[in-house]
């Protein structure tokens, strides 16, 4: 009789730690790391800081914990990679990471004019940066820490800031970035640096993970390029590149509700997306001449005129980009909050 209590309390006690040890947030939240390797073709030192409560590594690796919390479950629907989607209604039971508005107000934030340099300046002719109204910048961990408010005084009405890339790596300063630069005043939006050998479903669900939903936030941005330093050496069509910037796109649009934004380079844009996903902003990298001669007849929102720009608040140097409007279009471009509506590329 004895012997039958022990081996009970003993059979009760693994049960309990077993389900203990299943509710674990590490084993709820953790997502198998894949092979890849992916960055941005940057070089330069690494900040070691800690992202939400999981492990980071200094090298973005795959050891983290996503901290915007679970993205739905059972999506269906079907592409020509057999993809899935984000259903039009949300699972009642789904867990979506909603970042508060802290002190929204129907008056428009202070834009400042750019007193931004550059290491190596362009001749860009007529049409300028300078004469461009709504300056800001894009940012990941290689600008290190940043001083948010002396940025935005310097011309950072945006920013553009590294979140993810493939369908595991987080950038290891966004949640820092991503904080301060709101408590700056800045209008931020969160970056996906898309890896062409993982398929588009389970980067969009990596993306949302890890960003939260802010309605005052911009629109999100997949950045579509090529990237020689990349582990992924495989090259798709036009057709494959643009089925899966649309699976992607689709998915977080009707997950944060904006439109997202198309950010790609000269190269990347001429192979594969002239003439397509025309119903998207774009933003475009032209760094040597005006945007209408890299994309003729493309309308676009932002131009990456800079990869060498510098400024008091950064050390070394950071990517430069304009609006395209005037600042009345782009108070009127922040009401609409979509993404759909582009200012008119003049």
């Amino acid at each position: 009789m004895r012997l039958s209590v022990l081996t009970a309390i003993l059979l009760g006690c693994a049960s309990m730690a077993g389900c203990a040890s299943s509710s674990n947030p590490e084993t709820a939240l953790s997502i198998k790391p894949s092979a890849e390797v992916t960055s941005s073709v940057k070089s330069g030192p690494v900040p070691e800081v800690a992202v939400g409560e999981g492990k980071v590594k200094a090298d973005g690796g795959a050891e983290m914990l996503a901290w915007a919390g679970a993205t739905p479950e059972n999506h269906v629907f079907e592409t020509m990679e057999k993809q899935s989607a984000v259903p039009e209604t949300r699972p009642e039971n789904a867990v979506f990471a909603i970042e508060p508005s802290v002190g929204r107000s129907a008056k428009r934030s202070r834009v400042y004019s750019q007193q931004f340099r550059d290491a190596h300046p362009i001749n860009f002719g007529k049409r300028a940066p300078k004469h461009y109204q709504v300056h800001g910048v894009d940012v990941s961990r290689w600008q290190g820490d940043i001083d948010w408010m002396k940025l935005r005084t310097q011309g950072a009405n945006f920013a553009f800031i590294k979140a993810t890339d493939g369908g595991d790596h987080l950038d290891p300063m966004f949640q820092k970035n991503w904080r301060l630069a709101k408590e700056a005043g800045i209008r931020r939006g969160a970056y996906h640096f898309f890896y062409w050998c993982r398929v588009a479903s389970s980067q969009a669900e990596w993306f949302i993970r890890n960003v939260p939903r802010d309605p005052d936030a911009l629109p999100p941005v997949i950045d579509a390029e090529y990237n020689g330093e990349s582990a992924c050496k495989k090259r798709l069509t036009r057709a494959q590149y643009v089925e899966k910037i649309k699976v992607f796109a689709e998915m977080l649009e009707r997950h944060y509700g904006k439109r997202p934004i198309i950010y790609t380079a000269p190269d990347f844009y001429e192979d594969n997306l002239s003439g397509e996903l025309t119903q998207y902003p774009f933003w475009l990298r032209s760094v040597a001449a005006h945007p209408s001669k890299r994309y003729p007849n493309r309308r676009w929102t932002f131009w990456q005129y800079s990869g060498s720009g510098l400024s008091h608040g950064v050390s070394g140097k950071i990517d430069l980009n304009v609006f395209a409007g005037s600042e009345s279009d782009w108070h009127n471009w922040l009401a609409g909050q979509s993404g759909t509506r582009t200012a008119s590329a003049n």
